[in-house]
């Protein structure tokens, strides 16, 4: 059985900008974000990539014809051999009239409602119903699917269903987080034998959101809301939480069964409404370091207490030892450890594609496992890897340089001379862009498309923040470590790893200043673990690279700088590198540098 994924809408940019004013700093509050496609067949997951590593466009929300395409030509098949399509939204008649019961109900004034129910209306009818899908898919790609083989999968199923595909589908609970789905923010459960059965009294609705709480709260803070909570995350390191806590003492209210409330509910119309709160709790907004790390020392302890008290309930209620944390929420990596290591569950996961990038994929799987022909059958995954876009062979690699010829000069080398001269070179203060094999899904660069450097230089940090990524001096960055490697240099607490880079763990006293460049303010590092089965190239080179300098891990970040995405091919990666002072870029087996290097 042959499934695609598909997550992304052609005009739903242009209603939320003319009907809910989505543009400038609100241009990602809007659905269908992290825009893509995936491939599932006969159960294997073979093929996913977001639309933005195609087609340039940060966060694009534009329906992924050229991932469509890119899947179907690496599998090679057609559209008429797809057997089903699966829409990681559910926005039926049933929840139409939900959203519009929650709007008639709201305290609001009548004109304001009735406004927002035309914009809903016109968001329904134009870009999100089954029918404006289905038309969405036939005008973009030239082929009408059969609606009765398309597959529209609840929201927050779909994230659920991503976690438990990559978790090797073993009976799990699940703790599901995000801005928003259909009509729910949040819910919890417990999937056994590919049946996800939702604990309904638990869920939580839109408007107590702790999602889109948190990005109001990186809204006020200036920065912009569903791309940057995790510059709220690095400046919450500079600060301690106020005790008490202004959010939880006077926003967040904790109920029974794992639920909460805020004292005053989120409004879908006014997306700064609560600021006024955040001005009578924190003072006016301050441009200073001191007042925003506040803020956001707050807002993290606020978001631990919540998804904590989740956490509890759901222990309760079932008798499973694994957790699953997926939604946009479980990219709150500072969050993770402290949810995991305080709770009774044996592990806990997040996936590479926790946030709406992965949808495509659990769509897919909750497809194919309720799918008739696949009833009562208890199946296992394969295997899941995060390498599963794009790659390019010597031949693309090589006519590539050329068409840069005069502004690089570059070599071809083995893999073992590539290690080597890597290794070496990054015993000095070098920045360098590594590029090899499928790019990597998910927000991550997960060393396919990754910035590497040595972290034992204390500057190295602001080297790469201000001469190569452009962004703000404050951000941290994550260190790559061998997985039998890191309990030594990391306070692992009951995780054995992190391969996705979605925990955050203390480095330990005598490696702080081995790795300083890799070590945040508070002592701690967002820690991914490679294995030589995962990342062969990548750990020899490590192993190598602590040969020559006893230092055990190498910085690792995304290959783009501020506001593009991670680079997808050979001429993306060039491009970057000679628009910054990266020192060189490994391109599979050729090792770049620059013509000019004072340029």
């Amino acid at each position: 059985m042959i499934v695609l994924g598909c997550n992304g809408f052609t005009r739903v940019s242009e209603v939320f900008a003319e009907h809910f004013g989505a543009v400038g700093t609100e241009k990602h509050y809007l659905l269908g974000h992290d825009a893509g496609a995936s491939l599932l067949v006969d159960g294997e997951l073979v093929a996913a990539v977001e639309e933005e590593r195609l087609n340039r466009e940060k966060k694009t929300t534009d329906f992924p014809f050229n991932s469509v395409k890119w899947c179907l030509e690496q599998a090679g098949l057609r559209f008429s051999d797809i057997d089903l399509i699966a829409i990681p939204w559910d926005f039926s008649t049933e929840v139409f009239d939900r959203m519009l019961a929650g709007i008639t109900s709201a305290p609001m004034a009548p004109s304001a409602k009735l406004e927002l129910v035309g914009n809903i209306g016109k968001l329904f009818t134009d870009v999100v119903s089954h029918d404006a899908i289905l038309a969405d898919f036939a005008a973009r790609t030239g082929f009408t699917p059969d609606p009765a083989k398309v597959v529209f999968v609840p929201h927050h199923l779909a994230h659920a269903m991503t976690g438990y595909y990559m978790a090797g589908m073993k009976d799990t609970a699940f703790l599901v987080s995000d801005g928003r789905a259909e009509v729910f923010s949040s819910l919890m459960g417990e999937i056994r034998d590919g049946r996800i059965r939702v604990f309904d009294e638990s869920t939580i609705g839109a408007e107590y959101s702790i999602g889109l709480l948190f990005g109001a709260i990186t809204r006020f803070l200036g920065f912009v809301p569903n791309n940057d909570e995790y510059k709220i995350m690095g400046l919450s390191g500079f600060a301690e939480p106020p005790a008490p806590n202004p959010f939880l003492e006077h926003l967040v209210e904790l109920r029974e069964d794992g639920r909460y409330t805020f004292r005053r509910p989120l409004e879908t119309d006014n997306p700064r409404g609560l600021e006024p709160l955040f001005e009578q709790l924190f003072g006016p907004v301050q441009e200073t370091r001191e007042y925003k790390a506040r803020v956001a020392a707050a807002a993290q302890e606020m978001l631990t207490v919540v998804t904590s008290h989740q956490v509890r309930a759901l222990e309760a209620k079932t008798d499973l030892n694994h957790l699953l944390f997926e939604g946009g929420v479980a990219l709150n990596c500072l969050n993770n450890t402290p949810l995991f290591e305080g709770s009774r569950f044996d592990d806990m996961e997040v996936s590479f594609g926790a946030s709406d990038t992965g949808i495509v994929i659990g769509a897919a799987v909750h497809a194919w496992l309720n799918h008739p022909d696949n009833a009562g059958e208890v199946k296992s995954a394969p295997p899941v890897t995060p390498y599963l876009g794009p790659e390019y062979d010597d031949a693309t690699i090589e006519r590539t340089l050329r068409e840069f010829d005069g502004r690089v000069t570059w070599s071809r080398l083995n893999d073992d001379e590539v290690v080597d001269r890597v290794a070496k070179l990054l015993t000095e203060k070098v920045v360098i862009g590594w590029f090899e094999g499928r790019i990597e899904h998910g927000p991550r660069a997960l060393g396919h498309r990754s910035i590497i450097a040595n972290p034992n230089f204390p500057d190295i940090k602001d080297v790469i923040n201000t001469r190569v990524k452009h962004r703000e001096p404050f951000r941290p960055f994550a260190p790559l470590v061998l997985e039998s490697e890191a309990p030594r240099i990391f306070e692992m607490g009951r995780k054995a790893r992190s391969p996705y880079m979605t925990f955050v763990f203390p480095v330990r006293p005598e490696f702080r200043d081995v790795i300083p460049g890799a070590t945040h303010v508070d002592g701690t590092s967002r820690v991914q673990t490679i294995t030589d089965e995962g990342t062969p190239r990548l750990a020899a080179l490590l192993r190598r690279f602590t040969a020559l300098t006893d230092v055990p891990c190498l910085i690792n970040t995304s290959f783009n700088v501020a506001g593009e995405p991670i680079v997808c091919s050979p001429a993306d990666a060039l491009n970057c590198f000679l628009g910054t002072e990266i020192d060189h870029v490994v391109l599979g087996n050729y090792l770049v540098s620059k013509t000019d290097t004072s340029a």
